[in-house]
């Protein structure tokens, strides 16, 4: 759609031929060309969010393997705490940046792979409407609130997953379909992610399965937040979409912040437990 008059447009099109504005490439069509190769949904944006996930995980199995000698197929709750879950009892003493690194880590390789999955659609979906910008935005509060509200309702039970970023994203997509009521795109947008989040809350609920619905719920209610708020882009290098890169940076500059906590917590648990 053009960022301008929304009106339907060839993709090829650099310039709007009902309001006259010159467009730019997509976010989606900006991709790495290996990337692509291999992931042909998928941008550069998620292949960092991606290899993030993964690579969160690779090393939860080295610590779990090496310094819990535990199974590289079921981490250990030990070794979640240590690398930075969701914990009340650490949170209230002000280790607020769990809220965060929570959202990287996982408990075994079903959990991962079932998420890095969702991410694979979802991240491509929701950057080609709203840009990266406020993709990267939504990812981490939606983190943030997910688990923020796990911590309210199950503070003494370890919690980790990209789910809540997830649910993020589809609240993040249910906000289009909910501002724009009448235009013919954002209503099957609504149906199908509105479909989306039912499924997924249902499959929340399924015995058998340890889910933090609490932390799906906040997800949803983070994301849909920053989706109506936001809007979709408009023309690029507008005051408003300066202040979304801006936002952006900031939620980049939080998360690192928080893997460098993250990072010296390790470091002082590890040696407590050598000393022992």
């Amino acid at each position: 759609m053009c960022p301008n008059c929304r009106a339907f447009i060839e993709i090829s099109d650099r310039v709007c031929p009902y309001c006259d504005v010159q467009l730019g490439p997509r976010a989606v069509d900006m991709r790495d060309r290996l990337t692509g190769t291999f992931m042909p949904r998928a941008n550069i944006t998620g292949a960092v969010i991606l290899t993030l996930n993964v690579a969160f995980f690779l090393l939860e199995i080295l610590v779990n393997t090496t310094v819990f000698h535990g199974s590289a197929q079921s981490i250990n709750i030990q070794t979640l705490v240590g690398l930075g879950a969701k914990y009340g009892p650490l949170i209230q003493q002000g280790q607020y940046w769990r809220l965060i690194t929570a959202g990287f880590l996982h408990g075994g390789f079903f959990h991962v792979a079932m998420n890095c999955w969702v991410l694979f659609d979802l991240v491509g979906e929701v950057e080609q409407f709203y840009g990266t910008s406020r993709l990267i935005f939504t990812y981490i509060v939606s983190t943030i609130t997910g688990f923020w509200l796990s911590f309210f309702f199950l503070p003494g039970t370890p919690s980790v997953g990209a789910s809540a970023a997830c649910f993020g994203l589809i609240g993040m997509m249910l906000a289009m379909g909910m501002r724009r009521r009448t235009d013919p795109l954002s209503q099957s947008v609504r149906s199908y992610y509105g479909r989306w989040a039912v499924y997924a809350l249902i499959f929340s609920f399924l015995p058998g399965f340890n889910i933090d619905i609490a932390a799906h719920v906040g997800g949803l209610a983070g994301g849909f937040a920053v989706g109506w708020l936001a809007g979709l882009p408009s023309l690029p290098n507008t005051p408003r979409e300066n202040l979304w890169k801006t936002l952006a940076g900031l939620a980049v500059a939080v998360s690192l912040y928080a893997l460098a906590q993250d990072f010296l917590f390790y470091s002082s648990f590890a040696r407590a437990l050598s000393n022992n």
